[in-house]
């Protein structure tokens, strides 16, 4: 089978094949042909979509984005062999005693692992293998500086923008986080505005209620 092969019938596999997915997303990988590897997880804030790479975990996707509109941006904007991972604890698909190039399997492992034990309070912060390729300029810049908003904390846009020598750059800062590639992981849910208004967010703002209130509470 080729690479193109693999690729195709990927792409037109029925959604109940769950076994030929995962054997075909292995040799995939083992190949090299995978840009993306995505996989949707459950979550207790809803369906999220972890999107990763061999450098790393790049894209969190929640519940109310359009899927499809999702899967078209990560192959414009880092490539187009977009394939479906199998579910954690079988991630590589391999047959009994194969071996093969799991490394992006393994990074939607310890995301959902991560993730989970954040969203049921048994982790305060991530440690996980990230592909910051979607987090580009002064939005990149922002969005890195996040994860210095302690749990339970929260910063306003203007200090974020005051803490990067960019005191006027306020609304810089709010598209930043509204665009922020790896919610959760980098948590732009702490980022309020300087009225204390809850601002914006991708997940919508009750899911950035419950995530402020979840870890106030902690």
């Amino acid at each position: 089978m080729t690479g193109d092969d693999v690729i195709d019938t990927l792409r037109g596999a029925p959604a109940d094949t769950d076994r030929l997915r995962e054997r075909l997303a292995y040799e995939a990988q083992r190949e090299g042909l995978v840009d993306v590897l995505v996989r949707p997880v459950g979550s207790p804030i809803g369906g999220l979509l972890l999107a990763a790479t061999p450098r790393g975990l790049a894209y969190v996707a929640f519940e109310g984005e359009p899927r499809d509109e999702v899967l078209e941006m990560l192959a414009k904007k880092i490539g187009p062999r977009v394939v479906h991972a199998g579910a954690p604890g079988a991630p590589t698909g391999a047959p009994d005693g194969a071996t093969g190039d799991a490394d992006i399997a393994r990074v939607l492992d310890d995301a959902t692992t991560q993730i989970e034990a954040y969203l049921t309070g048994r982790r305060r912060e991530f440690s996980l293998q990230l592909d910051t390729v979607l987090a580009s300029g002064f939005r990149g810049l922002v969005q890195r500086r996040l994860p210095d908003v302690r749990y339970g904390h929260t910063a306003t846009y203007r200090e974020i923008a005051t803490a990067l020598d960019k005191p006027g750059a306020v609304r810089a800062v709010g598209t930043a986080c509204a665009t922020n590639p790896l919610p959760l992981v980098w948590p732009c849910h702490r980022i309020l505005r300087s009225d204390g208004g809850l601002g914006g967010y991708r997940g919508g703002l009750e899911v950035k209620k419950r995530l402020l209130a979840m870890e106030s509470a902690a």
